[in-house]
């Protein structure tokens, strides 16, 4: 028979995920990591409790914040069948530009619970001269958070002065893999990573993972809307386990249109095109 802790863990990860393995998680945690001018383009949103209103009343399948943020928007998604991820690490932009390659632990798993947490997550920067002190960062969050049942979510993001010296940009699927690989490795319960600019490439980095769900971490948002919904198109069809996007929701003036379109093509396996036409945005 299994463990209490390891029915806990799954029971909490389905929160998440649908029946079909799959899930879009919108993540909050831009304006610690990047400061508020990332709202610029849809100032209303910098109001977590406006933003998050919006995701959950569009169908989102969880959201990840920061500990203070989802204390403070955390009433919108109550009554709502959204999972909710609390990030512990972080970092901001106004550190000195050489330690932006480490991430801080901000909060604790004891904090996230009372938040009423489904998950926790924290970064690594593999390959960060920092590498060391965030690897066990992530082993103390993770010990912690599964003797009490709760899954762990990394954020497994390969970068560092010898990445780009050897491989040339962060993104080569070579590095991707490694990253992924070292997340399940480590004990992550999902994982949260780059695009390798192909669904060939990114299907080598699933098959790292070992089955462990991996999801494409948005990025910077794209001016056309379609453009993600066939990124995110190639990651599902690569055996990809959905996204989990910010910028590309909150920084559209119609972000719950967006997220229902991003629905279809993740749970209904939708082509782009038609999601894009069903929900008015072409």
């Amino acid at each position: 028979m299994e463990s209490y802790n390891n029915i806990g863990i799954k029971r909490r990860l389905r929160r998440f995920f649908r029946g079909d393995g799959r899930a879009l998680i919108f993540a909050m945690d831009h304006g610690f990591e990047h400061g508020p001018t990332d709202f610029e383009e849809t100032w209303e949103h910098i109001n977590p409790s406006v933003i998050i209103r919006k995701v959950a009343r569009a169908g989102i399948d969880g959201v990840m914040m920061l500990p203070g943020i989802a204390r403070i928007a955390g009433n919108e998604l109550i009554g709502k069948e959204v999972g909710l991820m609390v990030k512990l690490t972080s970092k901001t932009e106004l550190r000195p530009k050489e330690e932006w390659l480490m991430q801080d632990q901000l909060g604790f798993v004891e904090d996230a619970i009372k938040l009423g947490a489904d998950a926790v997550a924290a970064t690594v920067y593999w390959g960060s001269p920092y590498e060391g002190a965030m690897m066990r960062q992530f082993a103390e969050i993770a010990s912690y958070a599964h003797d009490l049942g709760y899954p762990v979510v990394q954020f497994a993001y390969p970068r560092g002065p010898y990445i780009n010296e050897k491989y040339g940009k962060k993104e080569d699927y070579r590095v991707v893999m490694y990253g992924a690989r070292a997340a399940a490795e480590i004990g992550a319960d999902m994982i949260k990573t780059y695009w390798t600019g192909s669904r060939e490439t990114f299907a080598k980095v699933i098959d790292a993972a070992s089955g462990v769900p991996v999801l494409l971490s948005g990025g910077a948002k794209t001016d056309n809307p379609l453009d993600f919904l066939k990124l995110v198109w190639e990651v599902i069809e690569a055996g990809g386990s959905g996204a989990v996007v910010g910028r590309n929701i909150f920084q559209r003036k119609n972000p719950e249109t967006f997220i229902k379109a991003l629905l279809r093509v993740i749970h209904k396996n939708e082509e782009p095109e038609e999601a894009a036409k069903a929900e008015g945005l072409v």
